[in-house]
This record gives C-alpha cells, sequence and structure tokens, in this order.
C-alpha cells in the first residue's frame, strides 16, 4: 500500500493508472458532503422565492448558481439591503442599480464592475465581510484554483451567488426568464413591474418552479412544485 491509500500491487498496468487517476481526482475535488450542514445560516429572500429555495433562502457560506436575470438579481439585492445587509456586485459593469435605489438602500452596496485579472480573488475578499456577493463571470473554475476561494467562502458569512460563473461542488441552481411586463401596452406606458418564472435545481430537493412579480405586485406569485 502507498501513501495515497491506492494499492498499486496486481492487476493490470492500466488498471493501477486509472486507480491513482481517481485517488487524486478524489484528493483534488472539495468535499461537498462536508459543507452542507443541516443547521445552516440562510440569508433571508423574497417570500416568494423563499418558498422556492431548499432551506427557504440562500445559504451563507456557500455558492448558489443563478442565471444571468438582471431583473431577479436586482431583486435580491434591493431585498437584502432594505434590510440592513451589505451586498457586493463583482464583475457586472452594465447592471443597473436604480431599484436599488428606490426599494433598497444603495448605500449599502458595494460594486466592482472591473475587478481586474484575479475577479475571484476580489470575491473571495467581499465574502468575508458582507452578507450578499455577486460573481459575474464565465466558465467553471478547476478544483485547484477553486480551493483558496472556497476557503474565503467557507469562513467569511457571505451567500455568493455566481452568475455565468461555477464553482465546483455548488449544490444549488437558480434558472429565470422574464415572462412578462407590467405597465406598458400597445407601444406606450412605463415598465412598473416584471413576472420572472424561477426554476430551482438542488441535489438536496426536489425541482420547483414559480412566478416571481418583481415591482408592480398586483397578485402574490404562484408557485409550481415539480
Amino acid at each position: 500500500m502507498n501513501q495515497t491509500g491506492v494499492r498499486v500491487a496486481g492487476g493490470s498496468r492500466a488498471d493501477q493508472i486509472a486507480a491513482l487517476r481517481a485517488q487524486i481526482q478524489r484528493l483534488e475535488t472539495p468535499d461537498v458532503a462536508a459543507d452542507v450542514q443541516p443547521d445552516v445560516d440562510i440569508l433571508d429572500v423574497p417570500e416568494a422565492l423563499s418558498e422556492l429555495l431548499p432551506g427557504g433562502g440562500l445559504p451563507r457560506k456557500q455558492a448558489t448558481v443563478c442565471a444571468e436575470c438582471a431583473a431577479l438579481v436586482v431583486e435580491l439585492v434591493s431585498h437584502v439591503s432594505a434590510a440592513g445587509g451589505h451586498v457586493g456586485v463583482v464583475g457586472w459593469p452594465d447592471l443597473s442599480l436604480a431599484q436599488v435605489a428606490e426599494e433598497g438602500d444603495v448605500s449599502r452596496v458595494i460594486v466592482v464592475p472591473d475587478p481586474g485579472a484575479e475577479p475571484w480573488a476580489v470575491t473571495g475578499v467581499l465574502c468575508e465581510g458582507l452578507d450578499l456577493v455577486v460573481h459575474k463571470g464565465v466558465g467553471e473554475l478547476s478544483p485547484t484554483r477553486a480551493r483558496p476561494v472556497l476557503a474565503k467562502v467557507r469562513g467569511g458569512q457571505a451567500a455568493l451567488l455566481t452568475v455565468g460563473a461555477r464553482l465546483p461542488g455548488t449544490v444549488t441552481e437558480i434558472g429565470a426568464d422574464v415572462v412578462a411586463v407590467r405597465g406598458v401596452g400597445r407601444g406606450s406606458g412605463r415598465i412598473r413591474g416584471v413576472d420572472i418564472e424561477v426554476r430551482v435545481a438542488s441535489k438536496s430537493a426536489r425541482p420547483r418552479r414559480g412566478v416571481l412579480t418583481c415591482g408592480e405586485r398586483a397578485e402574490r406569485p404562484r408557485l409550481e412544485v415539480v
């Protein structure tokens, strides 16, 4: 038995190589199961969205993948900042915070439109002190590159929301699409609200979907369990 715990004696050389590769992959992959605790701290979100998410909100010290739906993200930023929380937005220069100025507290939002060559390092630092951090990027980090980022996320207090990017071990994904616009008719009027179809997929719960109305809330959002 070698120091990695993989027995290499006997069997074909191909089998030995495959066993070693499997052991290396296990060593490099973050232990997701160890991070998911039944008493995980939850960040409060709008009521309709809480009905869809496992645990009733966004888990702190963990990452959640979210679709590139600006209306939903701004709704979350508005809700968290209005409740007294601090929010960071990294790598999303064209995200409009006009709604946050009206319904939330824009003074509690830190915006880093251009995080430079190491955007994940910036996100990791913000996760140590804020309540919600939104990271917009591209692709999935390798387990090796993700390790220091995940360490900061776990050591902080923020719920991390990744948009267009993913960290290894992410267990919950939020899909979202604007399905209706309120207040505009026949080419005139002012947009007063939007309906967003939200879909939540998680390894710890059944898929759920519902409609979240942002802005003009003429009716209670609908919830449908798939």
